[in-house]
């Protein structure tokens, strides 16, 4: 079988998920570990037996609307191709924004260390590091097994000499203060939940559940974050859809000031950043 035939049958067989020929040719692109472009130039390559065993079976899985990225163990983020898994959320593009918007932060202080609240892969942590090399960061997440992910790709771009990892709730045992606090939170309702798309729901609920009103953590975070921030220090979010105006609200309510909305390229309110009062 050629390439251009075994890509027209999975087409076929991923009828049912969002984008088939993207996702047929990223699978076979990792099977054959080549570029999505030589699939093109070489279309009349004609693949072994065991190519094609090997990548219906991705493809079976990927029918199966388990996403692409916990296939194939990686995901591009702020140019940098993260180890994923399934105990980590798939980084999202519109993330990008929040890292973008602490680095931003950082670059303003001598004192560049931060701390990332529910660092999951690391994705936030890593690639503000890896930008800024000065930064120094600590980073917590609940679940040991994310832990895990977000260390490995601490070590893989060579940042792991500045960030300590510790697992625990929200703050953790962080026992200093930070120039900064930023977080992608869970902040999905409850409720909603059910409501998600199949491939989302293969990814930790613990990472998606915000509680009843999705603001759960914002509100915990934000309470607390006056003991854990340097004078004047920064916290960002990440928040959902409609989340914008309470999160402001709990922020002025706690002494934040200089709050700022970011929009994603869809235009929706993606982040929220406050400095402190004192």
């Amino acid at each position: 079988m050629k390439i251009f035939e075994i890509i027209k049958l999975a087409c076929e067989k991923l009828s049912e998920v969002e984008t088939p020929r993207l996702d047929a040719e990223i699978l076979l692109a990792y099977v054959l570990n080549c570029r999505r472009l030589n699939l093109y130039t070489d279309t009349d390559r004609i693949l072994t037996q065991e190519e094609i065993t090997r990548y219906m079976k991705l493809i079976e899985r990927r029918a199966e609307k388990i996403p692409v990225a916990y296939l194939i163990g990686i995901k591009e983020f702020f140019g940098l191709n993260f180890a994923v898994n399934e105990n980590v959320l798939i980084p999202r593009p519109d993330t990008e924004i929040l890292v973008q918007c602490a680095i931003e932060f950082l670059q303003t202080v001598d004192e560049k260390i931060f701390l990332d609240i529910g660092t999951g892969s690391g994705a936030i942590c890593v690639s503000i590091l890896k930008f800024l090399r000065t930064a120094r960061a600590v980073a917590t997440d609940i679940s040991e097994k994310s832990l895990e992910v977000a260390k490995f790709n601490a070590q893989k771009f060579n940042v792991d000499d500045r960030a300590e990892f510790l697992c625990g709730d929200l703050f953790a045992t962080a026992d200093k203060k930070f120039a900064a606090i930023i977080s992608n939170p869970p902040y999905i309702p409850t409720a909603e939940i059910k409501n998600l798309q199949a491939e989302v729901l293969s990814e930790p609920i613990k990472a998606l559940d915000g509680g009843l009103d999705g603001l759960n953590f914002y509100r915990r975070i934000i309470s607390s974050a006056e003991k854990f921030l340097l004078p004047r220090g920064f916290l960002a979010f990440e928040i959902g859809i409609n989340q914008a105006a309470a999160v402001k609200n709990l922020l002025a309510e706690n002494n934040f000031v200089e709050i700022e909305i970011l929009r994603d390229l869809a235009g929706l309110e993606r982040v929220i950043c406050a400095k402190q009062k004192f």
